[in-house]
């Protein structure tokens, strides 16, 4: 008995959360081609080692391929993040990773009532109202507009893991050929598709970063492609 007259209690970690985090990825998994192929490559990649182990000819040739699936796994990773950075403008068509592109005139946005900027935006042709957010690292649209916009998740595109008021949620990467707003027009910029989002389209960085520049005066966003005449 404890002499102080006080009580002990055992701590009872609650693993629940982590069992649905688990099984939110592992039902994320058939989405993502990436992630399938990288699991391949990895079951590939050890049974290889098993049969070097073992000394079966061929273990070899399939441990090389499953590093060389690997290698290959990671390098398209690295490219799609990279997209994200204005810094490092690369493309490859071949892989579904246009350019990324953000020209035209400048642009005037006045505040809303709701004190954001929105804009009135066309998305590969189809009409869609944006949020202005410099918090956002990538441009993010609805489902009901993906599908409106004609956009589909790219192939081998890297997995997407969000958090909204809903919770955390999984989203696809595509690639929006046209969006336009005021005098802006952008080309190849990449967009999540994110469901359950409503109506609330983003503007993110990955397009205002590729600007000259932009900033706010009485109470308007003035946004400045880089090849805006700024003399008129």
């Amino acid at each position: 008995m404890d002499p102080q007259g006080s009580r002990s209690y055992i701590a009872v970690m609650d693993f629940a959360p982590a069992f649905d985090a688990i099984a939110d990825i592992v039902r994320s998994i058939p989405r993502f081609d990436l992630l399938i192929a990288a699991i391949v490559a990895m079951v590939g990649g050890w049974i290889g080692a098993v049969m070097v182990h073992r000394r079966v000819p061929a273990g070899r040739v399939v441990r090389t391929l499953s590093t060389l699936a690997l290698g290959a796994i990671l390098i398209t990773v690295v490219l799609q993040l990279s997209r994200f950075d204005s810094r490092i403008d690369l493309a490859v068509p071949q892989l579904g990773l246009p350019s990324q592109v953000v020209e035209g005139g400048e642009t005037r946005i006045p505040v809303s009532p709701d004190g954001h900027y929105w804009l009135e935006a066309q998305l590969n042709g189809v009409p869609a109202n944006f949020l202005v957010d410099t918090g956002a690292t990538v441009t993010a649209v609805s489902q009901e507009v993906a599908d409106r916009a004609g956009l589909a998740a790219r192939t081998g595109g890297i997995p997407v893991r969000i958090t909204t008021a809903n919770g955390a949620i999984n989203a696809q990467i595509s690639t929006a050929d046209t969006l336009s707003f005021g005098n802006v027009e952008a080309s190849g910029i990449d967009v999540i598709i994110v469901p359950n989002l409503g109506q609330t389209n983003v503007l993110g960085m990955n397009v205002l970063s590729r600007l000259s520049g932009w900033r706010v005066e009485d109470r308007t966003l003035i946004l400045v492609p880089a090849q805006a005449d700024l003399s008129e």
